[in-house]
């Protein structure tokens, strides 16, 4: 019998490819806040990045086909009075994003068809309910006009967007600071995680906690915890000796890992950013200039390390683009 020396998958083979220069967008002052967010979202009309503005908080919105110089004059969406941190395209609809911001508010935009003429200052609605900077928004993944927000008041508010009501408020689940939120693949739970270095598997119907795990990583730095498509869920964190870490854990026994891997010393947050048709998980992190990627399988090693892309550049911010908006005719399956 021949002994397979190497684990059989169709993923072996996954390589990255950075578009020419003349396919990208030039001259953007991304922001400079300290928050550890993406910074960027995309969907497959618009491409939305948070840039630095003077007494407020903007984000461009840019249709994917403007590549080249962006203008310094380029209409921004500009009504937020503080800092925008996070923002996030509604999945069921392309011209409408939300964004979190500094001014402890959400606000929710529509994007006209052909992108911005003019700067855009009115949102379609404003989300008050947080006590202090929001720096998360999420949209459920199957419903519509559900949005969760979460704040650095501890409180993770699940809103109705079409009336701007909160329908759920879970103000007394957290006793840190939330630095993830992920919606699993119905939207039935979610899970967060915290500063308090707790993974909490959340059923925001019944208000109440389903699963938690202590400890899921020992080192004092920002955690990332997110739902797969087969319900296990997906952390990355450091060691206590400040080592990146990846786990993969069950949520019905919070015991031990499925899987728990270091990786390498660099102190920045790795984002990852999972693909549930290909099991395929990508590791950014912020201030790399690396890209790592992993396959998520049902046998040993479970997290099976694939290949790593390399640029020149280091890392602001990631998005990751949506199925519907990939070449599948030259094998893109992740942009």
């Amino acid at each position: 019998t021949m002994r397979r020396v190497v684990r059989q998958s169709k993923f072996r083979h996954v390589f990255g490819q950075a578009v020419k220069n003349d396919q990208c967008y030039d001259d953007i002052r991304v922001s400079r806040v300290t928050w550890d967010s993406s910074f960027c979202a995309v969907n497959p009309r618009f491409v939305a990045i948070i840039v630095d503005a003077s007494g407020g908080g903007a984000f461009l919105v840019l249709p994917l086909h403007k590549t080249g110089r962006i203008d310094k004059s380029y209409p921004t969406v500009c009504g937020h009075t503080g800092p925008v941190l996070d923002i996030d395209w509604c999945p069921h609809n392309d011209q409408v994003i939300a964004s979190g911001s500094e001014d402890c508010t959400v606000m929710v935009w529509q994007i006209p068809e052909n992108g911005l003429t003019l700067s855009l200052t009115e949102p379609v609605v404003v989300l008050e309910g947080h006590s202090k900077r929001v720096g998360i928004v999420a949209w459920h993944p199957t419903a519509r006009n559900v949005l969760l927000s979460a704040g650095c008041d501890n409180a993770i508010i699940i809103w109705n967007v079409g009336t701007g009501e909160a329908l759920i408020n879970l103000d007394d689940m957290h006793v840190d600071m939330i630095y993830n939120v992920s919606w699993n693949r119905n939207g039935s739970l979610i899970c967060t995680a915290s500063k308090d270095k707790k993974v909490r598997v959340i059923d925001p119907r019944k208000q109440e906690i389903v699963a938690e795990k202590e400890k899921t990583h020992e080192g004092a730095r920002p955690m990332r915890a997110i739902f797969l498509a087969d319900g296990n869920i997906f952390t990355t964190g450091f060691s206590r000796m400040s080592e990146r870490q990846l786990a993969l854990w069950n949520p019905k026994n919070m015991e031990e890992p499925i899987a728990l891997h270091e990786m390498d010393t660099s102190n920045g947050v790795l984002l990852p950013f999972y693909d549930p048709d290909t099991n395929i998980i990508y590791l950014c992190g912020k201030g790399d200039s690396s890209i790592r990627y992993f396959e998520i399988t049902d046998e040993s090693p479970y997290v099976h390390y694939l290949n790593t892309f390399s640029s020149k550049e280091p890392q602001r911010g990631m998005g990751f683009m949506p199925k519907r908006g990939l070449d599948v005719n030259k094998c893109e399956i992740a942009r």
